[in-house]
Formats: structure tokens, sequence, C-alpha cells
């Protein structure tokens, strides 16, 4: 700390001794605006006590003409500005402690640091989204000059901060993040969703699982879609045979970063993702030992379908998500030759399988069900009147010696499932299947 600090923090102690609060304005504001040598030249002090009660610590203390600046102290070749404290109790919660001065103001404007329209009503002029942020190149991102008023000029900078830490790959500055984080409460309420939106559809697929996190981190996602973020209160079984406990929201991250690794582009398949599981909040019931979600795709889809229309999302983007989100555990289960060809007739097939894989990935699941399911679909390109068992029904009874009945039916389905999954190739291991089939069901 340089010797004008020092004093400064020592006229401070003297007029706190004299039971009045006092504090250097912004320490590390004002080291960035030292003069052209680099020396501090002028530095401002905030006080509740007044002038008169200063003249009796400092008799060279000199009143201001400037409005709300109580006097100055030279000292040292150093100009000490000393500013009236807030002092109502029912004053602005931010004008408790000053964090800038209209010297300040001047000097950051000089810099360059803040532009004219801070301290102007208005300039009309094209707005450079990057107005506000230092130089990227930094390697974090940083709102210019002091957070808490970069912010206060414009709430929605916080999403925009948020959107550039996703899409960079960067950390956001401590005193930036601090101050979205401090401001969320009205971030949500000042910024209309409108803009919200237009931010996030900035967002890239690939780097949403990011945004979110932040999001969720800086307690704004509490107040923009709250019942994602109670997803983090609710558990479930990452991977059966590990019998390890995880967050369905951190669940919903990692698919969500999954997702993009085979469709990139795809946003709105990733913005499903996001909803894929939300369902489990409303379903979650515990019993043996475990918890169990029957049926929370279905209830998800109803739940997602009005948090977007809350969102104010487009009503053929909503139809598109709450559909992937409904359809997301078809692939989940063995199908039939049926189940197949229903789950193939979805417009959004592909985008489900990927979602199912996302999600096999996210939870190092096994893959048995899916590629089961992958081997029935290349069989369902073929028309369904063109597959026939390799042994019909008078064949099944002379090789089991049974009677006609529904169990010869059963034995015709299983063999053609067998087909279709490929276990069973050519005449020869159709008649041993069905022979194994009868011992194994005591027929």
């Amino acid at each position: 700390m340089s010797q004008p600090f020092k004093e400064a923090v020592g006229f401070c102690k003297t007029i706190m001794r004299n039971g009045y609060d006092a504090y250097v304005v912004n320490v590390r504001l004002q080291a960035l605006t030292l003069d052209e040598s680099g020396n501090e030249k002028e530095l401002d002090i905030c006080t509740e006590a007044g002038l008169d009660e200063l003249q009796k610590y400092f008799p060279n203390i000199e009143e201001s003409a400037d409005k709300g600046t109580l006097g100055v102290l030279s000292e040292g070749g150093v100009k000490y500005y000393f500013y009236a404290a807030d002092v109502d109790d029912a004053s602005y919660t931010d004008e408790a402690v000053s964090t800038m001065t209209p010297r300040l103001l001047k000097r950051l404007e000089q810099r360059g640091d803040i532009p004219l329209s801070a301290v102007c009503p208005f300039i009309p002029k094209a707005k450079d989204m990057y107005a506000d942020f230092a130089d990227f190149s930094e390697g974090q991102i940083r709102f210019k000059g002091v957070p808490d008023q970069a912010l206060k000029k414009d709430y929605s900078l916080a999403y925009r901060a948020l959107r550039f830490a996703a899409n960079f790959d960067k950390e956001i500055e401590a005193n930036s993040w601090v101050a979205i984080v401090r401001n969320c409460r009205r971030v949500l309420d000042y910024v209309p969703m409108a803009d919200f939106l237009d931010e996030w559809r900035k967002v890239e697929a690939e780097c949403m699982h990011r945004f979110f996190e932040l999001l969720f981190d800086s307690m704004l996602l509490h107040g923009l879609i709250p019942e994602i973020a109670a997803l983090s209160r609710v558990k479930q079984i990452r991977n059966p045979e590990e019998e390890a406990e995880e967050t369905v929201l951190q669940h919903t991250f990692d698919v969500m970063k999954a997702y993009p690794e085979e469709l990139p582009y795809d946003w709105f398949g990733t913005v499903a993702c996001l909803f894929h599981d939300i369902g489990k909040l409303y379903t979650a019931e515990f019993y043996e030992d475990r918890w169990n979600f029957l049926q929370h795709h279905r209830v998800g889809a109803k739940v997602t379908r009005k948090i977007l229309k809350r969102l104010r999302f487009e009503e053929e983007d909503i139809d598109l998500i709450c559909d992937l989100v409904k359809n997301h555990m078809r692939p989940h289960f063995m199908l039939t030759d049926k189940g197949i060809r229903r789950l193939r007739s979805l417009d959004e097939y592909p985008r489900v399988m990927e979602m199912v894989k996302a999600d096999i990935k996210a939870r190092d699941g096994s893959w048995r069900e899916f590629n089961h399911n992958l081997k029935m679909a290349e069989r369902a390109d073929i028309p369904e009147d063109e597959i026939e068992p390799l042994l019909d029904g008078n064949q099944i009874m002379v090789l089991t010696d049974l009677k006609p009945g529904p169990v010869i039916g059963k034995i015709r389905d299983e063999l053609l499932k067998a087909q279709i999954a490929d276990d069973v190739n050519g005449l020869e291991q159709a008649e041993a299947f069905v022979k194994e089939y009868k011992i194994k069901n005591g027929l």
C-alpha cells in the first residue's frame, strides 16, 4: 500500500476513534486511476462526520464548492476529498456503501473505461455488445469499471457475461462474478424475459451445459426456471452396477454436455436434454430402498410445455421439445419389431436416439438395450408383410410333437424375434431354436 493510501487509512481511523464511520472509497478502483506519473494525487474518503466535526480533527481541511463534497484536505502534495456517507435507514441499499464519486467517474471517462453514456442521460447510438466488457485477451470475462455500476446501467449484462463465459470457455472475473450474484434479484426483476431468451439463443449447443451451470451457481436459474433448479435436491442412482448416487440436475448437465458430441448444432435437441428429466421432480417416490420415477417422461412433457409457454417460446418449438421429452424413454427398453417400427415412424427419431446415447454416456450405463434396438431398426426397413419366420406352424408341430394351439403361435413369434435380432440365421439354427425353446419352457 502506497503512502497516500496509508495516510487516508490513518484519517479514517482518526474519525472512527471519535465515533463516526469512515472509509476509503473503492480502494481497488482508485488504484487503477493513478495520474500519469503512477502516483496518487487525489484520493476519496467517505464519512458520516460533518464538515464542522472534521475541522476539529483536521484544521487544514477546506470547504468544497462541489455538490456532495464535504471538504478537501491537502497533505504532502495529495488532495483528499471527503464525501458524505449515507445515514438514512430507509435509503437505497447500494447507497450504504459508496463505490463511486464524481471525481472517479471523470477519471474513468478520461481513461476510456466507461463510455460517456454512464454519466449522461442518453446518447443515441448503436449498442456494441462488447462495450461494457474488458478485452477478452485478459483471459477472463470482466465488466469495465466498477461491476455493480456496469450492471446498474444494464442488468441484462449479467446474462451476456454468462453467455460469453460459456461460449468462449473463460472464467468470470471475481468481482464481476460477485456483482452478478449480488444483483441476481434485480436482474430477474428488471430484465425482460425476451432479453434472456435472446442471450440464451446465442449460446452454442455444445456450451449450453456450462451456461446453465453458471445460471444455477449465480442463483439466476432459481428465478428463471425454479423447476430445473429444484432438481439439485432430487437424487437418483447413477449406475445400478455402482450404486452411486447423483443429483438429477448434475445428470441433466452431463446429458446436455454429451448430446452435442454427435449433433453439435442441434440447439433444440440440447434444450430437450435440459428438460428430459424434469418430470422426476413430480414423480419421485422412495420405496424398496430406492427412488422411483414412474412415467416421468410423460409428466415431464406436460411440465415442459407449461414452462416453455411461460418463457415465451414459439408454439412449434414447444411442440418439438415436448415430443422429444415424451419419447426419450422408448429406446431404453428392448423393443419388439412392432415397437421399433413405431419408434422409427417418429419425425424426430434420430434426435430421440441421440438423447438416449447421451443419457447412457452420462451414466456410464449399459448399451445392451440400445444395441438391441439398433439391430431391430435395421430390420425395420424391411416391409412388415415380407418378414416371415423360417418355420411355419406345421413344421414347428412336427419338430416339437406338440398339438395345434396358442403355444405354436407363441413359438413362432419368438422365432421371428430371434431372426430379427440376428440370433437365428438359416433353417438349421431355426430348428435348433424351436427344440431348445420347448425344453427351456417345459412344453
